[in-house]
């Protein structure tokens, strides 16, 4: 017989917790993080009730984005003391962002550049596009006619334009081209590549500066905005012979 006495264990099926499905990234989600980022980047070391109040977000949205942004690679806890006085308890965690987290917000500068020349250009049209790389290169090329002189021969401002665009972050070099009398100026790296791969007039503004910068007319055979591996611009030097004519001031060489 049965023993009834004993209480019988029946074995239940334990139905697994319910899992939710991953939140759909929006767009105000993905702005907000970007706002977080661009403060921790400006404000760092900073902690979460820190962010929550410039922000006027909750402590938890903030930790939610800090999260994501952590676990991305763009933000670390910061080692020592964060600014402010000493609270008791267990110390607030600081954050700070990391190179990779700087080269976002780079990207994220250059598209809203990109997005203010759209605005121009649908606006104002085409022509103040061009306006406007023009303006740019100009201040630029003020800057560059005291370093790269007007008196010196043609190889001696190539140099120097090389040197200067290599200050400048462009990882600028020169090389010579056997049997073609030319000069190649090459540049691995351009501030405003993902910009000018949406508006080659940048390029073209850049490459007429170079022009009245050396006294030549130069040519660009590739560029990195279009593709290219570096920007190289091709400077011939046949005209040294006889005499290279002296470059052109920045205000003497623009059209109206």
């Amino acid at each position: 017989m049965l023993d009834t006495s004993t209480p019988v264990s029946v074995a239940r099926a334990v139905e697994p917790p319910a899992v939710e499905p991953p939140a759909v990234e929006t767009e105000a989600d993905s702005t907000t993080r970007q706002r977080v980022l661009q403060l921790v980047a400006s404000a760092g070391p900073v902690t979460t009730a820190d962010l929550a109040s410039t922000l006027h977000l909750t402590p938890a949205g903030i930790r939610r984005h800090l999260g994501v942004l952590e676990a991305d690679g763009q933000i670390v806890v910061h080692e020592g003391a964060g600014p402010g006085r000493a609270r008791r308890g267990r110390p607030a965690r600081h954050y700070v962002v990391t190179n990779h987290g700087q080269a976002a917000l780079s990207n994220t500068y250059s598209e809203l550049a990109a997005q203010a020349l759209r605005f121009l250009a649908d606006v104002a049209g085409p022509s103040a596009v061009q306006s406007f790389a023009e303006a740019r290169v100009h201040g630029i090329e003020e800057r560059y006619l005291a370093l790269v002189g007007d008196g010196a021969g043609l190889e001696a401002r190539v140099d120097a334009l090389a040197r200067v665009l290599a200050t400048d972050g462009f990882a600028a070099s020169t090389r010579a081209v056997p049997g073609l009398s030319a000069i190649q100026l090459c540049q691995g790296h351009c501030p405003v590549q993902q910009i000018a791969a949406e508006f080659p007039q940048l390029c073209e503004a850049e490459t007429q500066a170079f022009s009245r910068l050396l006294g030549v007319h130069v040519q660009r055979l590739a560029t990195l905005a279009s593709g290219g591996h570096v920007c190289t611009t091709n400077i011939p030097t046949a005209t040294t012979s006889t005499g290279s004519s002296p470059a052109v001031r920045p205000e003497e060489g623009r059209t109206s």
